[in-house]
């Protein structure tokens, strides 16, 4: 079934909705504080769904579905990984950062290493960034595409526009209320979804069962004990027991440590123990997502009669989902759906927006014009300035991807791995080595970064290994750094 009018018109309306909602949600805000961290006064359950969903975006919604529809639901092991590594970010991370009264992830850097430190380690955050979120929102435009018929461009910038206003005018408050508006849209989409297709089955969830396991097969296989028959096979396969845990733990040391996408909302807590709440909600509800998800893909897979994306004319795995959505889902429904795929897109850029202004601003700018920072209308105006800035370099970034052969959640992650090794290896020296200085801490970053160039152009090592591997050489730079060329800080 094609779209109707009546999908249209959700679309529309939920886009206008969201837009308008955004922008008078935040109230009046009066410093940086209160435009980047909600001035620290954000409810720790709204903070923990707003995390969610701000990592889902469409990465999750259409390509993990894609991963399970394609092979099995190995993936669920790095989730695992995921859950692991955000229970040690709670006890190790958050207590840390609460005592140094920071803003940003790197000002606690600063505070450690010194200014340069924490200057660098920005400029690789928003590099890394922006490269990261302009594949999550070019993930996006496939299923618009589908369904509208603009090109690649028109979808980006029709997301990138209204996704820029509410968080140009609302700041983090405005994104987090909207986060939490926006997992619930997406969920209700999905679980729709899967009711839709279990109706449809005549033997209902036998019949997903009996398609998961045709033949021999086990689509519903978790936990892979292979070894990949060799070292460089078992360092070369993307899904292993042990490398999905290290690698999901390691990542997400990484990504809700040390980047301030998922770090400015853990700030944004009235307290510590409050910022710990939040993230242990996420992490407990992370797996579940991740799991349904994946059932998802499985059910997909049945009903398309055990057919691979190629033989239903589909370029990747990746369209699989939007495809069912559009041609499947009856009038109202699909519009619904597509309003999840734009929710969770949404609530993924707004939060990178907010984030990179937040860096740029906070770690770059201020300091640079040596700003202490106070209660003045120019703070909000250069910040919202900062906000619509990356707003448009984030559309722009999405527009340079045009591949839609390859699953974009492993593109996304493997382009995070890139740099989060480096970083999180810098936050442990800070943490846990006092004999280290900021002059080996920047030798530790380049070490980590030199060796995942390494590892990317010269070995088949694949991207769940790159953050340990990062963090390592860090460590290990820095540390033979300071133990050459003891010195004070």
């Amino acid at each position: 079934m094609s779209f109707s009018s009546i999908d249209y018109a959700i679309i529309v309306v939920y886009l206008l909705g969201v837009t308008l909602a955004g922008s008078l949600v935040a109230g009046r805000q009066k410093t940086a504080r209160d435009y980047f961290l909600g001035g620290g006064r954000l409810a720790w359950w709204a903070v923990g769904f707003s995390i969610v969903a701000s990592e889902t975006s469409t990465l999750t919604f259409i390509s993990v579905p894609g991963l399970a529809f394609r092979s099995d639901m190995h993936f669920l092991q790095l989730v695992f990984g995921y859950f692991i590594g955000r229970v040690l970010v709670a006890w190790v991370f958050i207590p840390a950062y609460y005592r140094g009264k920071i803003e940003t992830a790197y000002d606690f850097l600063g505070k450690r290493f010194g200014l340069p430190v924490r200057r660098l380690a920005s400029g690789v955050f928003i590099v890394t960034r922006v490269l990261a979120s302009g594949v999550r929102l070019f993930a996006t435009a496939i299923p618009v595409h589908l369904v509208t018929g603009f090109d690649y461009a028109q979808s980006i910038a029709l997301i990138g526009a209204c996704t820029i206003a509410y968080t140009y005018a609302g700041g983090l408050k405005a994104v987090v209320a909207m986060d939490v508006v926006q997992l619930f849209v997406y969920l209700s989409g999905a679980a729709a979804s899967m009711a839709l297709i279990l109706h449809a089955l005549p033997g209902g969830w036998g019949d997903v069962v009996a398609s998961a396991t045709f033949a021999g097969a086990n689509k519903f296989e978790i936990l892979n004990p292979s070894w990949g028959g060799s070292v460089a096979g078992f360092f070369a396969s993307p899904y292993t027991l042990l490398g999905s845990l290290l690698g999901g733990t390691f990542l997400t040391m990484a990504s809700h440590g040390t980047d301030q996408l998922l770090v400015q909302r853990l700030l944004a807590c009235r307290s510590a123990r409050e910022s710990r709440k939040a993230l242990l909600l996420d992490a407990a509800f992370i797996v579940l997502q991740f799991a349904f998800f994946l059932l998802l893909g499985l059910a997909l897979f049945a009903f398309y009669g055990g057919k691979t994306f190629a033989a239903l004319g589909l370029g990747s795995s990746d369209e699989v989902f939007p495809a069912f959505i559009v041609h499947t889902l009856p009038a109202g429904l699909a519009g619904l759906l597509v309003a999840g795929i734009l929710a969770s897109a949404m609530g993924t850029l707004s939060s990178s927006i907010s984030s990179l202004a937040s860096s740029a601003y906070l770690d770059l700018y201020r300091l640079a014009r040596n700003e202490p920072g106070g209660d003045t209308r120019s703070e909000v105006r250069t910040s919202r300035l900062m906000t619509l800035f990356w707003g448009l370099v984030l559309v722009g970034g999405a527009m340079l991807f045009t591949d839609t052969t390859n699953p974009v959640v492993e593109l996304g992650l493997r382009i995070a791995s890139v740099t989060y090794g480096g970083l999180l290896g810098t936050f442990f020296l800070g943490l846990f080595f006092r004999g280290t200085s900021s002059r080996d801490a920047i030798v530790g970053l380049f070490a980590g970064l030199a060796a995942m160039a390494v590892v990317i152009f010269y070995t088949a090592i694949d991207y769940t290994w790159h953050t340990l591997i990062g963090c390592l050489a860090t460590l290990i730079a820095g540390n033979l750094s300071a133990r050459w060329f003891p010195r004070g800080n």
